[in-house]
């Protein structure tokens, strides 16, 4: 009886060469999920970035408006102690300078309700900042830990930075 002879050699090959190529396929899914995170990583940092400078702006403004409410409490002062002393000297105070210190008074008050304005304003553009910061902070992760994946040959590493990166883009999401 004659024995037959599988060739197992050559369907060993074929097996290695399948996998091999799976691999390959696999290593590209991975790196172009890199490659995504780290774009969403991107657009996520430009904004925090643009609510940290707007941040920082209104709170410009809001100093600004603070100077200038001292400037006008300085004149006021000024102008209360001119009327106070022409008083103690007997002399008629200017209807002018009373009204002038009521002006004076008035002013700021808007002063004040205007810095207060661009200092919430600053507030919320760093609240924004930080949400965003924590996004692209999760989205380095994610990337970080989808090349570990990809240098492990690890699928649930590649499937957890899939999730990390899912949670940095809840966090671009709240923050646009």
């Amino acid at each position: 009886m004659e024995e037959l002879e599988i060739p197992t050699e050559h369907l060993h090959e074929a097996l290695h060469e399948s996998a091999h190529r799976s691999e390959e396929h696999w290593i590209l899914k991975v790196a172009l999920t890199a490659a995504l995170l780290a774009v969403f990583a991107a657009i996520t940092a430009l904004f925090a970035g643009h609510h940290a400078n707007e941040a920082m702006i209104e709170q410009i403004k809001s100093s600004d408006q603070w100077a200038y409410y001292q400037a006008k409490g300085i004149k006021l002062a000024v102008l209360e102690s001119k009327m106070e002393m022409l008083g103690s000297l007997g002399k008629e105070q200017s209807g002018k300078d009373k009204e002038k210190a009521e002006a004076y008074k008035v002013e700021q008050t808007e002063i004040s309700k205007k810095a207060k304005e661009f200092s919430e304003l600053s507030e919320q553009h760093l609240s924004v900042h930080k949400i965003l910061a924590n996004g692209v902070t999760i989205f380095q992760i994610s990337i970080a830990i989808c090349a570990i994946s990809a240098l492990t040959k690890t699928k649930w590493l590649w499937f957890g930075s899939i999730l990390l990166g899912l949670a940095g883009m809840v966090f671009l999401g709240i923050g646009i």
